[in-house]
């Protein structure tokens, strides 16, 4: 149990079968009326962001989570299996919790977040910036930096990119894994 000055950007409340993480608050003690907290709150399940008041003092359930750093092995029929960097214990989560399936390529270090009372999975997070190595794409133009026109590039993942156009086969390039955007071109 905390109540509303144990409040904290990052900290996990149990709220109506879910958990939500405080993403900003504000404490507000008006010139007339009792003071209270404005809070913003994130679904760790779905992602969704909503407004809640607390009046001051409210007391409300915290849950427990840790952060682990994992490193990404293969997928299967099953899921998609991680191991723990220091323990090297498995463990399989479904696809709809990791934040960009479609950049995780083998040896990629991710941290997962865990429940610590039921050690269930809640979400894995990737880095900003993933490095991959284009497999597929139409050939470059040397010295076509002018226009801000992209085409299509397939990476060692599977995934497409949309990259500009003097960007070959074969090179490095950094993706950022929140959007799936093209970031930059990455040299040896």
């Amino acid at each position: 149990m905390a109540s509303t000055s144990d409040f904290k950007n990052g900290l996990v409340l149990e709220m109506n079968n879910d958990l939500m993480s405080i993403v900003e608050f504000q404490h507000v003690k008006p010139g007339k009326g009792p003071a209270f907290v404005r809070t913003k709150l994130k679904s760790i399940k779905t992602g969704k962001v909503i407004s809640h008041t607390f009046t001051a003092g409210f007391k409300v359930n915290t849950a427990r989570v840790e952060r682990r750093s994992y490193q990404y092995l293969y997928k299967d029929d099953l899921g998609y299996y991680f191991m723990h960097n220091e323990t090297f214990e498995q463990v399989t989560i479904p696809k709809d919790i990791i934040s960009a399936p479609q950049f995780l390529k083998e040896g990629q270090a991710v941290e997962i977040l865990f429940h610590a009372d039921t050690e269930t999975p809640l979400s894995c997070d990737m880095p900003t910036y993933v490095v991959l190595e284009i497999t597929y794409t139409e050939p470059g133009e040397r010295g076509n930096t002018a226009t801000n026109t992209l085409k299509e590039a397939t990476v060692e993942t599977g995934a497409t990119v949309k990259v500009p156009l003097f960007v070959n086969e074969g090179e490095k390039i950094k993706v950022d894994t929140r959007s799936g955007e093209y970031s930059e071109r990455v040299k040896e």
